[in-house]
């Protein structure tokens, strides 16, 4: 657990949500009424775009990693998402994290498209370092914020959250996100949840499921095919997360 015993008493007043892709950060931003923050919060250089607002009585933040304008893409995968999360915590000092956004599901353990999944733990798939005691930090397991009562008010999934840097995988990587039983597979969640730990600070993932990693269709045109689904059903969720969280302590949760 990242929080001291004094702060997992304490009633959660601020929520920030780390998401990467723009698609996923503009549905839950409308849902929440959210504004634009000008004069920026995290200035430049920092990539970060940052929008607040309150929801059920809380303070609630939306960090998108960014924009790379050189290819004009969003800016996914860890390193920016670790950015993202450092300097978020830096200016707002939140109660929780929440890294939210969509994923790619594993069959095995009960996905399917549409589903959306709480963490129960983070951990990357693709940093293998075979020297002792770098196995470990290469591996970077993390547990999340225990959810029991918020996933069983609201339905949710729950599961291992693993990240790595690519939209596909090896052959290693599988048998590692086997090994350890992910039921969740994106490209954000494990560097958010070092930072957090950091910064002592709860923190979860909510993912919606794009694509099916162990089954039998091209990732990239299942994820495609799916993106603004799955975006919609964390719209529909997120909010509920907040009304659930709101007025709660940690460790009621």
């Amino acid at each position: 657990m990242y929080a001291d015993g004094d702060a997992e008493q304490q009633p959660i007043k601020s929520v920030v949500f780390i998401i990467a892709m723009q698609a996923e950060a503009a549905p839950l931003i409308a849902a929440l009424g959210l504004k634009h923050d000008s004069p920026p919060r995290i200035p430049p250089p920092g990539p970060c775009v940052t929008y607040s607002g309150s929801h059920a009585g809380l303070d609630v933040h939306v960090v998108w990693s960014g924009h790379d304008n050189e290819h004009n893409v969003d800016l996914i995968g860890t390193v920016p998402a670790s950015l993202a999360t450092y300097l978020a915590c830096q200016a707002f000092n939140p109660d929780l994290i929440i890294s939210a956004g969509t994923a790619g599901g594993f069959k095995a353990r009960g996905a399917a498209i549409g589903d959306v999944f709480v963490s129960t733990g983070k951990m990357h798939h693709d940093r293998r370092i075979p020297l002792p005691g770098f196995d470990k930090q290469g591996l970077g397991y993390v547990e999340s914020t225990p959810t029991p009562q918020l996933r069983a008010a609201l339905g949710l999934k729950a599961g291992i959250v693993t990240s790595g840097n690519s939209l596909d995988y090896t052959e290693q990587d599988m048998q590692i996100m086997n090994k350890h039983g992910a039921a969740v597979k994106e490209m954000e969640a494990a560097a958010i949840a070092w930072v957090a730990q950091m910064f002592r600070k709860p923190m979860f993932c909510v993912k919606a499921v794009t694509d099916i990693v162990d089954g039998d269709r091209a990732t990239q045109e299942e994820f495609l095919e799916n993106l603004n689904a799955a975006a919609a059903a964390l719209q529909q969720t997120l909010p509920k997360v907040l009304q659930f969280v709101a007025g709660k302590t940690i460790a009621q949760l």
